[in-house]
């Protein structure tokens, strides 16, 4: 969490009172402005140190808090590679939440340009092809360091082979802010 930011004690609030009540009420009056503002954000969840739920949105389309509670609710209970979480484990889970930059398209002509384009530990990628996407944030790079490796595990996330290449892939990228 950045040093005194007292965005992530509220956000972090947020996520974790929409986790326990499940089924919350889809609008509220937020009481912070920027909480009324679109954001893009991710909720990921981890209970042992193991992802438990990631759930995010890539665009702003609704109030960063509404953002922030429908995505907490959504990597809890509706995760498809996770079992919705259940209440013994609700105390114990670890929140994060990731605030994203607006994207920023890149052109690459090859794998390898866009390889050399990646900035490891920084950016974020969101991929498309045709009716295919995904998206790395930033903290994935934790685990997948090598920037060739990044972009093969992105592609194989979209449902591509991983060393796939065509002119007709788009990607941006985007940064965030972690609240932990």
């Amino acid at each position: 969490m950045p040093d005194g930011d007292p965005r992530g004690p509220v956000l972090l609030g947020i996520a974790r009172a929409a986790i326990g009540q499940r089924d919350a009420a889809a609008a509220r009056d937020w009481p912070e402005e920027w909480l009324r503002r679109p954001g893009a954000s991710f909720v990921t969840l981890r209970l042992g140190g193991e992802l438990r739920g990631c759930i995010g949105s890539i665009e702003p389309r609704r109030q960063l808090g509404e953002d922030v509670a429908a995505n907490a609710r959504a990597a809890a209970f509706r995760d498809p590679r996770f079992p919705p979480v259940s209440p013994d484990e609700y105390p114990r889970l670890q929140v994060e939440v990731s605030l994203l930059s607006p994207r920023e398209p890149f052109a690459a002509q090859s794998e390898a340009d866009a390889v050399r384009q990646l900035r490891p530990g920084i950016d974020g990628i969101y991929l498309e092809y045709h009716d295919r996407s995904a998206t790395f944030l930033p903290q994935v790079w934790e685990n997948l360091p090598d920037p060739l490796a990044f972009l093969s595990e992105l592609r194989r996330k979209a449902g591509l082979p991983a060393r796939f290449w065509d002119p007709d892939i788009r990607l941006s990228r985007y940064t965030v802010e972690k609240f932990t």
